[in-house]
């Protein structure tokens, strides 16, 4: 699979596992990309935000760039700046809730698992 479909079933995996919905505020949204991905998981004339498939351990961090759904969280566009501090700062500073294992809570994960999955791809 070339790095174009992975990005693509990154993203759409992490997003039907999360009902199109952000991980942290619940809000309801939709793939940027692919605006009419969400259809089945939203009523018609919703107001919804984009959403990103958020890596939750950096992806140099990890074999194969953490393309797997286990280190994927969707999270809208607020909530992505937050959780992007934790890399931005190098670890060091980060928002509350937004910290990597926080994440991976929401969503039954660890980087273990996500290091595992990234190996097998």
């Amino acid at each position: 699979m070339n790095k174009k479909e992975l990005r693509k079933t990154f993203r759409n995996s992490v997003f039907k596992r999360d009902k199109f919905c952000c991980k942290k505020c619940n809000k309801p949204g939709k793939d940027k990309n692919y605006e009419n991905s969400c259809k089945s998981f939203h009523k018609p004339n919703l107001n919804l935000v984009y959403l990103d498939a958020h890596h939750i351990t950096d992806r140099s961090e990890i074999a194969n760039q953490g393309y797997v759904i286990e280190n994927g969280i969707s999270l809208c566009s607020d909530c992505h700046l937050l959780a992007e501090q934790y890399h931005l700062n190098k670890g060091e500073k980060w928002a509350d809730g937004f910290h990597p294992n926080d994440l991976y809570m929401l969503i039954q994960s660890s980087k273990e698992k996500a290091i595992s999955a990234s190996e097998l791809l």
